[in-house]
């Protein structure tokens, strides 16, 4: 299997099967599922869920590795802004925000849309955003063993908006620094970039 690809052909049987249990959820909580606008919702449904779950078919470490370039350049690199769509995994309701993500190489770089297509990776799982920070700084770290990784992610989550406590308007923040980015001072640097506008 390709180490990325855009899942937009679907395995019928699993398709199907997922299809079946969205129909019986429609059913169950009372609505007519052969109603009009309802008849194709568990086949898009099924579809939608399998594109938002893609990542556990794909690998970063891949990704990463097909596109490591040697280079002397040891100063920080930034991309801030990635958008990411996830899905909580206590209630599969939608959680979204960005990724700023830095690190220092160490001999090596990398293709610069491999980070965003990891971001991808990883939020495209049943996920909460602790973990996808560290899922997304320990790849980077483990695999180009860099001077130093930082990942910062904000995110608004719909369970928080819809139910619950039905705050709209909160963001959560979550980060990890590994390396250089350990000493107050990179640390700092980063932070200041990353809130800064420089365009």
């Amino acid at each position: 299997m390709a180490p990325y690809q855009s899942l937009e052909e679907y395995n019928i049987d699993i398709t199907n099967d997922v299809k079946e249990r969205y129909e019986r959820i429609i059913d169950e909580i009372g609505e007519d599922v052969s109603r009009e606008g309802l008849v194709k919702t568990p086949e898009r449904a099924a579809k939608a869920m399998l594109f938002l779950t893609q990542g556990y078919k794909q690998n970063a470490v891949e990704i990463l590795k097909g596109a490591m370039f040697k280079e002397s350049y040891d100063e920080m690199v930034i991309i801030k802004d990635i958008e990411l769509y996830s899905l909580c995994e206590h209630h599969m309701l939608p959680f979204f925000g960005k990724a700023h993500i830095a690190y220092i190489p160490n001999g090596y770089i990398v293709g610069l849309s491999k980070i965003p297509r990891i971001v991808d990776v990883f939020a495209r799982r049943l996920q909460v955003q602790e973990r996808l920070t560290h899922d997304i700084l320990e790849c980077l770290n483990n695999t180009l063993k860099p001077q130093g990784v930082a990942v910062v992610i904000e995110a608004s989550h719909m369970c928080m908006m819809m139910r619950g406590v039905q705050k709209q308007n909160s963001v959560t923040t979550t980060s990890g620094f590994r390396g250089q980015f350990e000493k107050i001072e990179t640390r700092n640097e980063f932070l200041k970039l990353i809130s800064s506008n420089l365009s």
